[in-house]
């Protein structure tokens, strides 16, 4: 399939989006009916679950222990290997493991080891002691996080390869639902468990949660697009497969002119939005919210927001395809922003923070949701694992690294001038959206 069909929805989608109104609307919804979504959701509960464990579940345990705030920010540089996922992504894309590949298949293999590995790291870092050897917790720590983003890549590509191209909108939401259930269980589920268990049982429960992970590993079926590829007797040939032919492939399916734009794209999309989060936390403190109202409001209520999003979101590319609902769901997305401007202007109202936490967490959910089935069609299912996880680690880029400057920005301005600012910083990638559609119009249908 060639960048151009990628780019603007696949044969299977433009088969729907010809079918009659009524008819389309029931074909979306049966969507959901299929089990292999199922599937993609118990593997997304996999995929999500680790997160916190490494990050603001941990936090929290050596807060108590009463490790300083230096040491305790150090862990965030955990999250490194999320970001850097696409570095050996290629060796799982292509490497094939003695005995399982031949019996589980390409993906499920790869899945079942990575899994079987995490389940321990998890258990080993619940036993190791932040405030007599934090090195060994971090060392452990580190572990869990290249296996979970080992997990995710591995899950990633089998989501993309197992959904039909008209599914991947619902793929993604179910994905979306798994991904945020499990950072529930590995966040507030471990909260709870820790007021009555020591930290190693709390641990230990959340690797035992991941067993569903596993079992589901085992009785799922294969992706029939997961083909081994056969090996090549030249060693310089096999790394030059598999590291080197992903990335030449993206780059010449239809120039490397427009592919660097795809990528342009997907590191602007979500910027706006990545900006005024980074700052959403500190800007409702300052303007005078409890802790409590934030944790209530934003955890909470904002959940079942971003859930409702994201199932909006999936029926959106269904309905109207991938193209059309990234355009629409942008839109909402970035003018969400101008709530935090609202609610600056309007400063301490727990009724107005309400509203504005239902508009950015379900637009951000909307946008997701079709943010993901997009990266999944430009996929070439020969390297989905290493191209995926590319696409992420670009995605990255905007959310981590351009993101960083929201706190020198607001620290320079008013809150309602800061939020306008992260709004505008949502043309780029609008623009560029608006660019490919117009010069992709997939026979015209996305633009109708």
């Amino acid at each position: 399939m060639t960048l151009r069909s990628r780019i603007v929805g696949a044969p299977a989608e433009a088969e729907l989006l010809s079918r009659p109104a009524g008819r389309r609307w029931l074909a979306v919804f049966a969507v959901y009916r299929e089990p292999r979504l199922f599937i993609i959701f118990v593997m997304g509960l996999a995929s999500g679950l680790p997160l916190a464990l490494t990050g603001a579940t941990l936090a929290i345990w050596l807060t108590e222990l009463g490790l300083s705030l230096t040491s305790i920010g150090l862990f965030a540089m955990l999250g490194v290997p999320y970001n850097l996922k696409f570095v050996w992504s290629p060796l799982i894309d292509r490497v094939q493991i003695p005995v399982l590949t031949r019996r589980l298949g390409r993906r499920r293999s790869w899945l079942l080891v990575v899994q079987l590995a995490l389940v321990s790291a998890i258990v080993a870092l619940g036993v190791t002691q932040p405030e007599k050897a934090p090195l060994w917790t971090a060392l452990a720590a580190l572990v869990v996080a290249f296996l979970s983003a080992s997990q995710d890549v591995v899950i990633d590509a089998y989501r993309i390869e197992t959904a039909r191209e008209h599914e991947q909108g619902a793929a993604a939401a179910m994905t979306q639902y798994g991904y945020r259930l499990g950072m529930l269980a590995s966040g507030a589920g471990a909260l709870f468990l820790a007021a009555l268990l020591p930290w190693s049982l709390v641990y230990a429960a959340m690797a035992g949660l991941l067993s569903i992970g596993v079992l589901t590993t085992i009785l799922a079926p294969e992706p029939k697009a997961s083909v081994v590829a056969a090996p090549n007797a030249d060693l310089l040939g096999r790394l030059r497969e598999a590291v080197v032919a992903p990335f030449v492939e993206l780059l010449q399916r239809q120039g490397v002119a427009v592919a660097l734009l795809v990528l342009a794209f997907i590191v602007l999309y979500s910027l706006g939005d990545a900006f005024a989060a980074t700052m959403a936390n500190p800007f409702y403190l300052k303007v005078g919210f409890s802790k409590v109202e934030i944790a209530t409001v934003t955890k909470a209520f904002g959940l079942g927001a971003t859930l409702t999003g994201v199932f909006l979101g999936g029926l959106a590319v269904g309905r109207y395809g991938v193209m059309k609902a990234l355009l629409v769901c942008g839109i909402c997305q970035a003018l969400s922003n101008l709530m935090f401007a609202a609610q600056a202007l309007v400063g301490h109202d727990v009724r107005v923070l309400v509203f504005t936490v239902a508009i950015e967490s379900l637009t951000g959910g909307m946008a997701s949701a079709a943010f993901v089935a997009y990266l999944s069609v430009l996929c070439n299912v020969a390297y989905t694992a290493t191209q995926y996880a590319l696409f992420t680690s670009f995605m990255a880029v905007g959310r981590t690294f351009l993101a960083s400057t929201s706190g020198w920005v607001a620290d320079h301005m008013a809150w309602v001038q800061f939020f306008i600012i992260s709004t505008l910083l949502t043309l780029p990638g609008l623009a560029i959206l608006g660019w490919m559609m117009h010069r992709f119009p997939a026979d015209r249908h996305e633009l109708s």
